[in-house]
């Protein structure tokens, strides 16, 4: 089991000319737009929601709307560089390089923290038991509500 950090694959380089290495290699384009709203998320460790995100774009671009932020969003899913954790209707940059398996996402019920937690055999397992209820995954993403260590040693009234 192993809980990823920003920066945890390859300390040596920086995460977008990784992005953009991985997008090249796949006979894609980390357009500016792309590479910008991949930015903004790798500073946001929790994720950014959609119009949160379009209003920092549109910091660094005045003509951004928000088709333009969900096509640039819909691409990096695809590219497996950015999650949509359906819960909390945030959008996170991947923390880590590939996604053989689906992505398993820990949210915090108290204070919204995302955690993208890289579990290959529980993983395994889990697809398994669901395919032999005769079931399919349907979403790259699971998502479990789990309290995170900072909430979980405090009281809901005094900090979270």
């Amino acid at each position: 089991m192993n809980i990823m950090c920003p920066g945890a694959a390859n300390k040596n380089t920086d995460p977008l000319d990784r992005a953009a290495a991985r997008c090249a290699a796949r006979g894609v384009r980390l357009t500016p737009i792309r590479r910008d709203v991949l930015a903004l998320l790798l500073r946001h460790e929790n994720g950014l929601k959609a119009y949160d995100l379009l209003a920092q774009i549109k910091q660094l671009r005045s003509n951004a709307t928000p088709p333009t932020v969900y096509r640039a969003l819909d691409f990096l899913i695809e590219q497996g560089l950015v999650h949509k954790i359906g819960r909390i209707n945030q959008f996170v940059a991947c923390r880590h390089e590939s996604h053989d398996l689906p992505g398993l996402f820990l949210v915090c019920p108290r204070c919204g923290k995302v955690s993208e937690l890289q579990d290959a055999a529980l993983m395994q397992s889990l697809l398994r038991s669901i395919g032999q209820a005769g079931h399919a995954l349907d979403c790259p993403e699971v998502e479990v509500t789990a309290t995170c260590p900072d909430c979980r040693g405090c009281r809901p009234t005094a900090c979270c």
